[in-house]
């Protein structure tokens, strides 16, 4: 009778031993599951820095009038600055843009040979966007790409069209597209709304 009984008790113990490792091995998967779920959630943005992530990822956002930089800016850098206007808010009409102008000169002029002519322009240039900073951020950071679009769209500019208001405007226009399509090429966004010329010289 002794020998069935420690048969029967034998393989009690081997089902406890499996039962044994496998809960080992499922609490292994559980904790391994659980120290990459949470390192792909940190790295994700979804927690310790995900308003960064959220921010980065929004893209440019539009500056209401009422937001407008104003006074006192260093030229070129697009800030405004703080305390300038004296607490009293800025002259209100009728008309005007409904987004403040977010404006940037670029420090280097450009100089550039003319279309079929012996002659060549320098201009001056700063933009203007809508949006927050981060389109002037773009700008900076893809400097040398924007400068050589103006560089190539001024020297496709022709003599008759440097010397006439509507020549002017247009090459404007043509300039904005040019920065508009680089960034949109590096960025994924353009937001440049108008280029101005800060400096024009035919000679």
């Amino acid at each position: 009778m002794s020998d069935p009984a420690e048969d029967v008790k034998a393989p009690k113990k081997k089902g406890g031993l499996m039962k044994k490792l496998m809960l080992g091995i499922g609490l292994l998967v559980l904790v391994g599951g659980g120290v990459g779920a949470g390192l792909y959630a940190s790295n994700s943005g979804l927690f310790g820095g995900g308003a960064h992530a959220e921010s980065a990822a929004s893209g440019p956002k539009l500056v209401p009038k009422s937001e407008q930089k104003r006074g006192g800016g260093a030229a070129g850098e697009g800030e405004g600055g703080s305390g300038e206007s004296h607490g009293k808010a800025p002259p209100k009409g009728s008309g005007g843009e409904k987004f403040a102008s977010n404006y940037y000169a670029m420090e280097k002029e450009f100089t550039s040979n003319l279309q079929d002519s012996v002659h060549f322009v320098q201009v001056g240039i700063a933009i203007s966007t809508p949006y927050d900073d981060t389109v002037i951020d773009n700008l900076k950071t893809n400097e040398i790409a924007v400068r050589s679009a103006i560089l190539m769209t001024l020297g496709d500019t022709s003599e008759e069209q440097v010397f006439t208001v509507e020549g002017k405007t247009q090459l404007q226009r043509r300039l904005a597209k040019a920065i508009n399509d680089t960034l949109k090429e590096k960025e994924g966004f353009g937001g440049v709304g108008n280029v101005y010329f800060t400096n024009f010289v035919v000679q």
